[in-house]
């Protein structure tokens, strides 16, 4: 058996020494030539512009339909609210005015803007202006400021009186005596109840019958003093409209005139006029008369 295996090996060994001699080896690389590069001449460069002008690869677009599109929504923002209840919350509350808050509001508040071409030194003198001739501060009362009036007889005289012209446009037919209540009561009674008893029909005079006098109610003897006797009463006989008619108690006592004569009480603290007692069937008396439960009107 070992004689066999000799022979094997014997025969083995050429093969094995064939084999380590054709086994695969890298081979050399070949020998070649490496020539220096000769410069390039600069005109034989390409320019800029063959640059640009070559194409240049881009990717190209995807295909519609390729992959799947998801559409991603922004995240929601929570609006603020902006209802009128919270804004008015929002807003800053006006701390309590205090006296001293009232003088800077005051003191900051915008002034009406002037008149063009008028300066405030012209409204005063304007105002002053149509104060000249009037009396009792009112522009529509127009007359004189007179001496103290005084008297031997007690409760008779006036304090501070005024003799009166006219009184809203309408003139007397003889300046009255009077104290400033009972001049203020006549041009309120014209504007608010004489004109507008006449309607389109104005009065443009009074006749006057009596205004200041030192005497008795009635002229009776004894009795109290009148209030004429205290500048407070005037008497008026009549009137005479814008179209040169007079009309008078004694003959036109009805319609405009007895609506005029209405409209005094109240105004005056007393009317008394024809009907009422039998000594003012001529005339109307108006006087300033204070009485405890109200005007006296007869």
């Amino acid at each position: 058996m070992w004689r066999w295996a000799l022979v094997l090996l014997v025969l083995a060994l050429p093969l094995q020494a064939q084999t380590l001699r054709t086994s695969l080896r890298p081979l050399p690389r070949p020998q070649t030539l490496t020539l220096p590069l000769a410069p390039v001449p600069a005109a034989e460069l390409p320019t800029a512009s063959l640059l640009t002008a070559a194409p240049v690869r881009r990717p190209m677009p995807r295909p519609a339909g390729h992959g799947v599109s998801v559409a991603v929504q922004p995240p929601a923002i929570a609006q603020p609210d902006l209802s009128t209840q919270r804004l008015a919350a929002l807003r800053p509350q006006p701390r309590p005015a205090t006296p001293a808050d009232a003088g800077v509001a005051q003191a900051s508040a915008p002034q009406p803007p002037e008149e063009p071409g008028r300066k405030p030194q012209r409204r005063k003198k304007v105002a002053r202006a149509s104060l000249n001739g009037s009396v009792c501060g009112d522009a529509s009362i127009k007359g004189d400021a007179i001496a103290r009036v005084t008297s031997s007889v007690k409760g008779c005289g006036i304090e501070a009186p005024v003799r009166v012209k006219a009184v809203s446009g309408v003139r007397l037919s003889q300046p009255a005596t009077l104290d400033c209540t009972t001049a203020t009561a006549l041009r309120k009674w014209v504007d608010a109840g004489l004109q507008p008893a006449f309607g389109r029909t104005k009065v443009v005079e009074l006749r006057v019958a009596a205004h200041y006098v030192c005497r008795s109610r009635n002229n009776v003897k004894g009795a109290k003093i009148s209030e004429h006797g205290r500048g407070k009463a005037i008497d008026i006989a009549g009137v005479v409209l814008d179209n040169g008619k007079t009309i008078s108690m004694l003959d036109g006592y009805g319609g405009d005139l007895r609506r005029a004569y209405k409209a005094a009480c109240g105004i005056f603290g007393t009317t008394l006029g024809p009907g009422s007692d039998g000594f003012h069937e001529d005339h109307m008396h108006l006087d300033t008369a204070s009485h405890g439960n109200g005007p006296y009107c007869r």
